[in-house]
Order: structure tokens, then sequence, then C-alpha cells
């Protein structure tokens, strides 16, 4: 019966293979448009399909739509991998505790719920009630909770939505005694937090925005407000504004004992400015304690008129420094040391700093007079985001994870110095059939770069393993372990996860990412592609078992590098990438990007973008691989017409057999809030795609 069985599958896995070749895509009109970039003409012919509003575009959309949905239906073990994707999912999901006035909250998503829900309770014992359910906002679960923040005295709680995954958001008041929330509602917020002052708030808007042109639109000219609970949004306050840099961004934030309110301007890249204003002066001006956008400076606490600052100034891995507002003199608190600091957090009359060694978490407590008690232990190789809590209790919480572990939510007692687990979830597979492991390879240039492989556990190194080679290498962004049960079934099913801290990450600090950054970008590619071959050298899997997967600059990324190497991968996915390197800078927030692109408006920039722009690098006659292209129809941070154009371009010159598909996903944008049952039928797709074109069927 197995046989029969193995057989009917072959039969169909045989059929498909046949059917790659008959696929008829739509065809794409082209038209006369070169932009010309120092004496350099460049052709954009799909330039058209930047407008997403277009009744063209739109038929293109569903055209494309249907030839990737029927060549997905063919796959004959789609069911079984959405049955068993969503067992995996199905189980809950627990945040920390956090306390705010004298009540405690927490998220908790029962498993398959579209959102996590927001519970309060009187204390840690007694029995939670929702105050905040995300799932009734909308009926298909697109409707996410983004940010929230509670008034000092634990009346309030003002909130943002974003809907169908855009960056725009609404803020809402809810009274927490009621439940219900108030008439406050706040429009064209975007890229803010939310950060309460006596009765109100502190929140960054744009302008209102033309309609029709709020997904793609360059967002300029952010402004800082201060909205009084109960008065309408035309009534709030500028707090700060300004007016000859359009690019420059910022963020309001209140300190804990509401003394001062901290101003952080930025541009381009991760550095900024810090201002603050002294709130109990009436009137008072912000005053500049950081200049420029080189580095970054982020307060930890205000401690008698001192502020604990962690920045990177003069300390590529971090550091935190004391700034006395009085003297305004500035001394080191505690120094930089060999790892990269990630987190501070003052609880338990603690400081207790997270700090990221080789990609994953290390953890140490200090005394608030900046020396050394202890180092904390964590449960094992993995991801913490510290210990949180109040700095005068003594029970913090923190969250381990690890690429095989869920989320395990301890309580830690600072006088015993012990952890217990609080919150552990019951999952459906054993977290003990699985390793991982951290290897070093040297990439083109000798650079040392790490990786993490897991898979079950005594695989045989016979080169005969599917693999997925995974990575971002950008924005000072890390790629430390955490938990995805669609990893799980990948791995589950014989598969082999492969994830790469690849340069331009925040893995070493400062100097790590900027070697992944401009006219260092290449680095990146090389040290996927070195990553690539170290898998194929030790036998965990060959070229015709390989897979590349990347989102956004990872789908950069996996552009980029299939057409440097095609020879590497049977099959890829570039999720939500940047594709056209010419002109991101031109759509919503994508000017402040340049910081690690450059722009195509600089000389030397252009030359160093046009060599590795996925979008203008596409050869004829060269085999690609399989190549599923993910985007959505509401991304206004990497607007779907990259994903467009550089499909049409595939499509247009790419001649061989394997499928080179788009699966354009409405109601979505880029990725965050996207409602569970969205994450799982998109990998529902993704594995099928991968399965069928890696000869793999699930287990």
């Amino acid at each position: 019966m197995k046989n029969l069985l193995f057989v009917l599958l072959l039969i169909g896995i045989m059929s498909c293979n046949k059917q790659n070749k008959k696929l008829n895509y739509p065809m794409a009109k082209k038209v006369d448009t070169v932009d010309t970039y120092f004496g350099t003409k460049v052709a954009d012919p799909y330039r058209w399909l930047e407008d997403d509003n277009s009744k063209e575009t739109g038929d293109w959309v569903k055209a494309e739509n249907k030839v990737t949905n029927d060549y997905l239906a063919q796959i004959p073990y789609r069911d079984v991998i959405n049955k068993r994707l969503k067992e995996l999912w199905n189980y809950p999901k627990l945040s920390t505790p956090f306390k705010k006035g004298d009540k405690y909250f927490y998220f908790k998503n029962d498993g398959l719920q579209n959102q996590s829900v927001l519970y309060i309770q009187d204390d840690l014992d007694s029995e939670a009630n929702v105050l905040l359910d995300p799932n009734i906002l909308s009926d298909d679960g697109t409707v996410a909770l983004s940010g929230l923040d509670f008034s000092k005295d634990g009346k309030y709680l003002a909130y943002s939505i974003a809907r169908s995954g855009s960056d725009w958001n609404e803020i809402f008041v809810r009274d927490i005694k009621t439940g219900k929330d108030l008439k406050d509602h706040l429009k064209w917020v975007k890229f803010s937090g939310i950060s309460f002052f006596k009765n109100g708030f502190y929140y960054s808007r744009y302008d209102e925005t033309k309609e029709g042109s709020e997904l793609t639109k360059s967002n300029l000219f952010q402004k800082v407000y201060y909205h009084k609970i109960g008065d309408d949004q035309s009534k709030d306050k500028l707090i700060y504004e300004d007016k000859k840099h359009p690019k420059r961004m910022f963020g309001a934030s209140v300190s804990e004992n509401e003394k001062f309110l901290f101003l952080y301007e930025s541009e381009a890249g991760d550095g900024n400015s810090l201002y603050y204003k002294d709130l109990t002066k009436y009137n008072s001006k912000f005053i500049k304690l950081a200049d420029g956008f080189d580095y970054e400076y982020g307060v930890i606490d205000d401690i008698d008129n001192k502020l604990l600052v962690k920045t990177n100034f003069e300390a590529p891995r971090y550091k935190l420094i004391c700034i006395d507002l009085k003297t305004k003199k500035i001394k080191d608190f505690i120094p930089e040391n060999e790892n990269v600091l990630r987190s501070c957090s003052l609880v338990g009359g603690k400081i207790v700093l997270s700090y990221m060694k080789d990609a994953h978490s290390k953890v140490e407590v200090y005394n608030t007079d900046g020396v050394f008690d202890y180092e904390f232990k964590l449960p094992g190789l993995g991801t913490t985001g510290g210990i949180s809590g109040k700095k005068d209790e003594n029970i913090g919480f923190y969250v381990f994870t690890s690429f095989t572990t869920p989320s395990v939510v301890y309580k830690y007692d600072f006088t015993t110095k012990k952890s217990e687990i609080y919150s552990k979830p019951v999952v459906n597979f054993n977290p003990d059939d699985f390793v991982t492991e951290q290897v070093f390879f040297e990439s083109k240039d000798g650079t040392k770069v790490p990786m993490f492989i897991f898979h079950k556990k005594g695989i045989k190194l016979d080169s005969n393993n599917p693999t997925i080679v995974y990575g971002y290498g950008g924005f000072n962004i890390s790629l430390t372990p955490y938990f995805s049960p669609r990893r799980i079934f990948w791995i589950e099913n014989g598969g082999v996860f492969a994830v790469v801290n690849l340069r331009g990450g925040g893995e070493y600090g400062k100097d790590w990412h900027e070697q992944g950054t401009k006219l260092n970008k290449q680095n990146v590619f090389d040290d996927c592609i070195a990553a690539t071959e170290y898998l194929i050298e030790k036998k965990y899997t060959s070229p015709e078992k390989l897979a590349l997967k990347g989102g956004s600059n990872g789908g950069l990324l996996v552009g980029a590098v299939i057409n440097q190497r095609p020879d590497l991968y049977k099959a890829v996915i570039p999720e939500v990438g940047v594709m056209d390197m010419l002109r991101y800078h031109k759509f919503t927030i994508g000017w402040a990007w340049a910081s690690d692109y450059g722009t195509s408006d600089d000389s030397v920039q252009f030359n160093n973008l046009i060599k590795y722009s996925p979008l203008h690098n596409i050869k004829e006659n060269v085999e690609y691989p399989a190549v599923m292209v993910t985007t959505a129809d509401h991304d206004d941070r990497v607007v779907p017409a990259h994903s467009f154009k550089y499909m049409a371009t595939l499509q247009e010159k790419y001649k061989g057999n394997n499928p080179v598909l788009i699966r354009i996903e409405t109601k979505a944008g880029h990725g965050g809030g996207m409602p569970t049952s969205k994450q799982i039928d998109e990998y529902t797709d993704i594995w099928s795609f991968l399965f069928y074109n890696l000869g793999m069927k699930p287990e």
C-alpha cells in the first residue's frame, strides 16, 4: 500500500514538472520609459506597474495570481501541509506579564486566534479578564494591534491599530475601568510610539495624504503632537517639527517619573540626535544632548537628574554612559566589552544587561553603581530580551526561546536569584527530536561568519538533505534563535534549516553592520554564497536539494544572489523584496534606507547599485531556479511594485522549464500583524512550492 502511494505521488510530481514547461504567463505590456543616470541609459519598460491603483495593474495582478493558484492547485499534498501547520501552530502563546499602575497585563493567543488578546488582572494569581481583543475589530482578522501605552494613574489605555498590514496607524483611547473606548480617534499616524504625560500623550504623525496615494507617496515632514484625552485631533498641540529637513523623523518619550520629555531625531540610518525638555518647568525649551546621525543614543532611565543612556559612540558594540543634566558632563558608566549590548533594564534594584555573543543571548546583572554583580544563567543556546519588571520590586520576568523551543516565560526573584517556569506551552511535537549547532565558515575575503543549522537528530551527511538557507544582512538587524512552528514543519519532514548571520546585520556591532552596506554590499552576497558552498562541501545538501529564502532586505539578497549564482539553488522564495535599487527611495519610507544602500542620485552609488540590483541584472539564456515571489497589496514599506516589475522582467527573459511565479496576498502588508489564518495559508503555499520543486513529500 505504501509503495502504491509513493508511485501515485511520484506520478503527481512528474505531472507537475511537465506542467512547468506549459505555464503561460500573462503578457505584460512594455513602455518606452528610459532614465539617464550620469550618462548611462537604463530602460524601465514596466514602470506602469508602479501605479497600484490602475486597472491595468489590477488586471495583471489577477492574471498572475490565477497562474500561481492554478500551479499550486496541482500539488497533491497541500491539504496535508495545511492540516499539519494548523496542528503545529495551535498552542497557547503568552507574553511576559507587565505591571502598570496597580494592575498586571499580558498578551495571550489561544493557538489559532488571528491576533493576540490583551488581558488584565489584579495580581499574578487572580482571574484575568479581556481588556482588548483585536479579533473583534474586523471579520477577517486583518486589523492588528501595533502599539500601546498606559496613563501613569492606570485610568487609560491608548492603543494603535494597523489595517491590512499597512504602516499607517490609527490611535484610540480605552477607559480601563469600563473597558470601553472614548471618542478619541487619531489618524495619519506612522512610525510612532505613544507616550503618556498627565491627561494625554505624545505621538508622531504626517500630514493627511491625498486619497489613492497613501500606499506609495513618499513620507515627508513628520511632526510630534500632544493629544489631550477627550479632544478632537484637530486640537492637538504641535510639539516639534522641522520645516527645513523633510526627511527627518521624530519620536517622543516621557521619563518614568514624568520629569522629562526626550526627543529622538533621525534621518536615514540608525543614528539619532537626542534632545530633552524639562516638563516640570512651564514653557521650557528642548535642549540638545547629542548631535548628528552617526551614532545611537537611547535613554534607559533618569536617576536623580542623571540619564543612563545606551550608545555606540566610541563603542561599536554599545555601552552605557551617564549624562549629568546639571553639569552636562558625560562619563562611561558600564564600558563596552567583547559582546554586543542589546538592551538594558532597571529591575529588582539592579541593572540588567542583555548581550549578544555570537548571535545568541547572554545576560549580566550589575549593581546600580555600575559594578558587575553576576552573570545570569540562561536555559541554553537561544534568545532573551532580558528581564522586565519594576526597579523597586524584586520580581521580574523573562522569555527564553530557541529555534526548536517555543517561548517559555520565567519568573525571576532577585532576592533568591532563582528562576521558575511561569508559563510553558504544550506543543504538538517533541523538541528533543531536533538539534541546533552553530558553525563558522570563511567568506570570500576570509571573514569568519557564523551560521546556525538545525535539523532532526541523526541525519546523514550524504548530500541528500533538502536544505533552506535563510538570511537578511542589513540595517543592523540580528538574526538570533527564535521559535517558529512553520520551520518545525520543514525540519520534522527531514529538512535542514540554516540561518546565516551575514554582514550588514548587527551580530557584531557597528563595524559588522557597515561591512555590509553601500559600497560593501557585495560582502553580504558573498557571505550567503559562501554559506551555501559550506553546506554543500560538508555534505549537508547539494544544489538539487537547496533553497534560498529571505524577506524585505532578505528578498533583495535572494534576487541578487540567484542572478550571480543561479547554479547553487533548485528553488528560491524572495519575500516582499527590495528589487529595484535605482528607484526604491522614491516610495513611502524608502529614502530612509539610503544609509545602507546609497541612492542612484549619486554617481558612485549608482555605479554600485546597478551592479547588483535584482531587477536590472536578470539575464537571458540562464537556467534560473524555481522562483516564487511573495508580496502584498497593502505593503507600504517595500511597495509591491518592486516585486511586480521584477517578476514581469523574469517571466519575459527566462525561457527555461522551472516555474517563475508571484503570489500576491490581499489585505496584507509587509508582514507585521498578518492574521494567523493568512500566515498558515501563505506557508501552505510556500512549503508546497518548495516540497514540489525539491522532490519532497510530507511525512
